[in-house]
């Protein structure tokens, strides 16, 4: 067993299953200033940072207290054709949908509003609802699953990137909100990073060590907890049916995986983005706005673009594929590495949706009718739906099939 010294508590020792290679073992007592690691695929089986309700709440507070400014005051502000003007998080927004594209604004507007708000609520609704006996559960269930969609962080680089855009037209400056929004993305971050919800689960639904056949105890994907299923095949603690694999986990991954392919063959041909400039119509894929951005001196940026709009999407769909095709296959080689691949894709999912986010920015700053206009292009729709699906795919693929051609574990776990 690795244990980490990092910053909540477990005081006696227990039987647990790994989520991720469903190895069981036995859990030592930890500290408040440890974690656990799985002995044979390296996840993290407790998390060491551990912060307090009264300090998750006073976070939330914050955030919301500086959600008003940040969404709605203007974050940079350009001076174009003798105007100026200014681009907010919900201008872009309202931009996007007025142009009849509502599916497209919504993808935006929950990863930028929707999911940061639902997070500082929820640690409210906890908070308000342990004094009041409320039922907990669903908000625990919910945050869970909450951290890969609140995407503060990556708005802020697209930010920089639409500035880096208008530059060739306006000139820029900061915006009265930029300070407000910083900070959100920053306490937002440091949320995420402290929210240790198996002590918050241990804290509020704590459990006895099942007793009995320990090779019979089942891992609960969705709360950790690693026990016996109730009378009704339920995890105990979260309520969650129990199973020794998640149902139709291939079906639904290669169903996600499949439409995300297709949907990234438009995405990738039609237009992104279409500007007019003095009656002159000029239409970018997403290819070419990075080859644009690297033309005019932007390295980079264009850089940052490529990485998030092209070389990640292709590569979740590699890795994807290659995990797929060994599950079915039956794979016993090199388990290590393709759970780091999938943890790699899991990680860097998210920030495929920069370039809607750069384009949701852009039709809030450059919208000057026939002279000068910024609008979407039929690409967005197909890139934003391709890009959630792949997250989807990653969240739908039960990692433990991979293991389970390791049956014995004769093989020392080939790296």
């Amino acid at each position: 067993m690795k244990i980490q010294t990092i910053i909540g508590p477990l005081s006696k020792a227990r039987h647990q299953r790994c989520c991720e290679c469903d190895l069981l073992f036995m859990l030592p007592p930890l500290t408040r200033n440890q974690a656990a690691y799985c002995p044979r695929c390296d996840a993290r089986v407790v998390h060491g940072r551990d912060w307090s309700m009264t300090r998750l709440t006073a976070m939330a507070v914050t955030m919301l207290l500086l959600m008003p400014f940040a969404f709605s005051e203007p974050l940079i502000s350009i001076r174009l054709l003798g105007t100026r003007i200014d681009a907010s998080l919900l201008e872009g927004i309202w931009q996007m949908s007025r142009q009849g594209d509502p599916l497209t604004a919504s993808m935006v507007a929950f990863c930028t509003i929707g999911a940061p708000l639902t997070l500082a609520l929820s640690l409210l609704y906890l908070w308000f609802g342990h004094a009041f006996g409320m039922n907990l559960r669903p908000v625990l269930l919910m945050l869970e699953r909450l951290k890969e969609w609140v995407m503060l962080d990556i708005y802020l680089i697209g930010m920089m990137v639409a500035a880096i855009k208008v530059k060739e037209y306006a000139d820029i400056h900061t915006g009265s909100a930029l300070i407000a929004y910083l900070a959100l993305t920053l306490l937002s971050i440091l949320t995420l990073i402290h929210l240790n919800l198996e002590q918050l689960w241990e804290r509020y639904y704590p459990q006895e060590q099942p007793e009995g056949n320990s090779e019979a105890l089942h891992v609960c994907l969705s709360c950790h907890f690693t026990g016996y299923p109730d009378e009704r095949g339920r995890c105990p603690r979260c309520h969650i049916a129990m199973y020794q694999r998640r149902p139709y986990s291939l079906q639904k991954t290669w169903a996600a995986l499949i439409a995300a392919v297709v949907l990234l063959i438009p995405a990738n041909l039609l237009p992104i983005s279409i500007v007019y400039a003095n009656g002159a119509r000029m239409e970018d894929t997403i290819f070419s706005g990075v080859v644009s951005l690297a033309t005019s001196g932007n390295v980079p940026i264009a850089a940052i673009v490529f990485i998030a709009s092209v070389l990640v999407p292709f590569t979740k769909i590699i890795v994807l594929l290659v995990l797929l095709c060994s599950i079915h296959f039956k794979t016993s080689h090199s388990l290590k590495t393709r759970i780091r691949l999938l943890r790699l894709i899991t990680w860097i999912g998210r920030w495929s949706m920069l370039d809607l986010f750069v384009i949701a920015l852009m039709m809030s700053l450059v919208n000057r009718d026939q002279l000068l206009s910024f609008t979407m292009g039929p690409a967005a729709f197909y890139f934003g739906s391709a890009v959630i699906l792949t997250i989807l795919a990653v969240e739908w693929l039960d990692s433990r099939l991979i293991w389970d051609a390791h049956a014995t574990g004769n093989a020392e776990y080939a790296d």
